[in-house]
């Protein structure tokens, strides 16, 4: 159980991130979705770090962060965003954006100060034991529980992700109307008898 600083962080970390996903799914504007999305994946992985789970914490932070880019993507090309009228109010994103980035460097000054002048308070920070660096790496450690007992969950959020790819392909496919498009049933199912068709020409009545 944390207890004294670790665990003032724990509920500090675990509160904006219930604050700020609950926002991802109360703002109407779908640019401050993914700044408050942006915060609760760094809160998260600060959640990670706690726990002793660095891997994790980069993971989420290179990977997910990384995939927010390809999320709003999506979002511009399912709501059929204007991007004159976008970049018009650029100016109104301006004090959301200027929140959710002071409370990120809040978080990283105190992280990164900490571990500089008290480096002391990391050794109680960790809640559940980890193997030794020199027999056994977090990332190694990770992997053999992932791969045994949790192999299960993990090949279905594989399909998982797979399904949701498949629905964003499916929802943002728009065809246009007056364009010729090729038919692939149409095109394997077809014979000599109807993809070939002889005319008898009469000599000197050709085209």
């Amino acid at each position: 159980m944390l207890t004294g600083l670790a665990g003032a962080f724990f509920y500090l970390f675990a509160f904006i991130l219930i604050a700020s996903a609950f926002m991802v799914i109360a703002a109407r504007n779908p640019v401050h979705s993914v700044l408050f999305l942006i915060l609760a994946f760094f809160n998260a992985a600060a959640l990670f770090l706690l726990a002793g789970a660095e891997f994790l914490a980069f993971i989420l932070l290179v990977v997910y962060v990384g995939a927010v880019a390809v999320l709003f993507l999506f979002v511009v090309m399912m709501l059929d965003v204007d991007f004159a009228e976008l970049k018009s109010g650029a100016l109104q994103y301006a004090p959301i954006g200027a929140l959710v980035g002071i409370i990120l460097a809040a978080e990283l000054i105190v992280v990164l100060g900490g571990s500089v002048f008290a480096p002391h308070l990391g050794a109680g920070a960790v809640a559940q034991p980890i193997p030794d660096l020199a027999t056994r790496t977090n990332t190694a450690a990770l992997g053999d529980i992932l791969y045994t007992n949790y192999v299960l969950f993990f090949e279905i959020s594989g399909l998982v992700l797979l399904v949701a790819m498949i629905g964003a392909i499916v929802l943002t496919l728009r065809h246009k109307e007056g364009v010729k498009r090729q038919s692939v049933p149409n095109q394997v199912a077809r014979t000599p008898a109807t993809a070939i068709e002889i005319k008898q020409v009469e000599t000197g009545k050709g085209l």
